[in-house]
């Protein structure tokens, strides 16, 4: 089974992160190629996104939203990725996909790769948007050449079945692999055993093709990547 929405990892990092952002942004007005007032709202923007961690961080998700959504509405991916998780869920707000799949959007198309893998979710499963396995393919590749294991993983899902893409096996147990190598703990035993499951119907000649191209893959940056989203 596809691995299911991807919620926020190490809420308190991020909020950790989100604190040195804040302690250390450049005084006022000193932002290179910005004027006054743009520097303002941008620090203004990393303020809100850390009030909004907190709060989440706390499991006060009522309070986190409005935050939240003003850094959103001023395009921070974060922002925009927490909003669509907390509709996608049903916390703090009333559980809306539609909702949930525009936020996650936004984020996915500055290349926010956990937002890029809950999009091709919503597509493979039809929640929010009609079902389509042509395009969770397309988001999940995306997730997953910028080395999000979540991605990688349901990627080599998508060839093992043959949904979106042609049935490949060699390409499942390369993504399966990659997968498996990049997961934590608790989630390098599952993966492993997609890979291993997919290698019990391949020849040894494609489990060596795979383990090929498992070794030549390197991670690509969003500036490589981007110009995939309107293909």
């Amino acid at each position: 089974m596809p691995l299911g929405t991807l919620s926020p990892r190490s809420p308190l990092r991020l909020l950790q992160h989100a604190a040195l952002l804040v302690a250390t942004a450049v005084p006022v007005g000193v932002l290179v190629g910005q004027t006054l007032e743009e520097t303002n709202e941008q620090i203004a923007t990393l303020k809100n996104v850390f009030v909004g961690l907190e709060h989440y961080s706390s499991k006060d998700c009522v309070q986190a939203i409005k935050p939240f959504r003003l850094a959103a509405e001023q395009g921070d991916a974060t922002a925009q990725f927490y909003l669509g998780v907390m509709y996608d869920n049903g916390e703090g707000v009333p559980q809306d996909y539609a909702e949930a799949v525009k936020w996650y959007r936004l984020a996915a198309e500055q290349g926010y790769a956990s937002a890029q893998f809950n999009l091709g979710l919503m597509y493979g499963l039809g929640q929010g948007v009609p079902q389509d396995y042509a395009e969770a393919v397309k988001w999940y590749r995306l997730a997953a050449e910028q080395g999000n294991d979540f991605g990688q993983f349901n990627l080599g899902l998508m060839y093992r079945l043959g949904q979106g893409v042609p049935q490949d096996y060699a390409r499942a147990h390369k993504w399966f692999n990659l997968a498996a190598s990049r997961a934590s703990a608790e989630k390098n035993k599952e993966y492993a055993s997609g890979r291993d499951l997919v290698g019990k119907l391949m020849t040894p000649a494609q489990i060596a093709e795979a383990q090929r191209l498992a070794r030549e893959w390197k991670p690509k940056t969003w500036e490589e990547l981007k110009g995939q989203v309107t293909q």
